[in-house]
């Protein structure tokens, strides 16, 4: 049984330069459910005379969803002034998304945060939050394990707590919890409406996980990543959501855009399946 829904995350696409609707063709075609797009390719796309209305007429078209947009604004920036201008561009960027029709935007912790202390970080992520409700979108927390401040799962979860804020979301990311030190245990401690959405991908032994870099994730189920056990503890706590697939591969070879998004799909199924002994 896969008791969950699929999405791609178009970074997965980046070695092929596509348009944005392109991507969009190529996750629908191969079969995803929803689509995690990047801001900066939305910008690009505008830029070229396309508008978020015919976008999201074709999004229509082709029955995907977008589920989630990958930005960087630094919304608890420790240098004030910088906030502010990150909120302005927070602003501007997510009534563009809700526009679009996205659910969510992802807010990670970009920017100079080395001595933003959590309290602080948390009352900036309920700023965000009431901005975001207004436009009428979330923002999904995301912790980065390379961070100096909100590198670990209980430390977004002090955040989303302390922040204020009843529908707070966070976004997983098992390579994060791993370059980051997060236990896989700590999911216990989350109810699975409180996910906003997963980020699905695999890491090997190789570089050690001192040196690991984004460029060196591999699919579900083809790295040493504890993904079977993953699925397990997201199912047991009630988590039904998107798990889209992100990797940043500079070169799938002879592989073709379709080959790769095909080929991800299925490694999703395959590794977050649960068998009725786990239900």
């Amino acid at each position: 049984m896969f008791p969950f829904k699929t999405a791609l995350n178009t970074s997965t696409l980046f070695p092929f330069n596509l348009g944005v609707k392109e991507q969009i063709r190529i996750a629908a075609e191969a079969g995803y459910e929803g689509i995690e797009l990047w801001v900066k390719d939305l910008e690009t796309y505008q830029a070229g005379g396309g508008t978020i209305k015919e976008l999201k007429t074709y999004l229509e078209q082709t029955g995907i969803a977008v589920v989630n947009a990958i930005a960087f604004f630094a919304w608890s920036d420790e240098d004030d002034s910088e906030r502010t201008k990150a909120l302005r561009q927070a602003e501007k960027e997510m009534a563009m998304l809700a526009e679009l029709g996205c659910a969510a935007v992802a807010a990670p912790p970009y920017g100079n945060k080395g001595r933003v202390a959590l309290e602080r970080m948390a009352e900036h992520y309920g700023e965000l939050s009431e901005l975001a409700g207004r436009i009428g979108i979330r923002p999904y927390l995301e912790f980065w394990g390379r961070a100096k401040t909100l590198s670990r799962l209980s430390e977004a979860l002090y955040i989303a707590m302390e922040s204020g804020v009843p529908d707070a979301r966070i976004l997983l990311d098992p390579f994060h919890m791993y370059t980051g030190g997060s236990r896989l245990e700590s999911l216990a401690y989350i109810n699975g409406g409180r996910i906003g959405i997963v980020h699905v991908n695999d890491y090997p032994a190789d570089p050690p996980r001192e040196t690991i870099a984004d460029r060196d994730r591999v699919f579900p189920g083809e790295g040493i990543a504890p993904s079977r056990r993953f699925a397990e503890m997201l199912h047991a706590i009630g988590y039904r959501g998107y798990l889209s697939l992100e990797l940043f591969v500079p070169d799938f070879g002879a592989k073709s855009a379709l080959d790769v998004a095909r080929h991800g799909l299925q490694t999703i199924i395959d590794t977050y399946s649960i068998t009725d002994r786990e239900r």
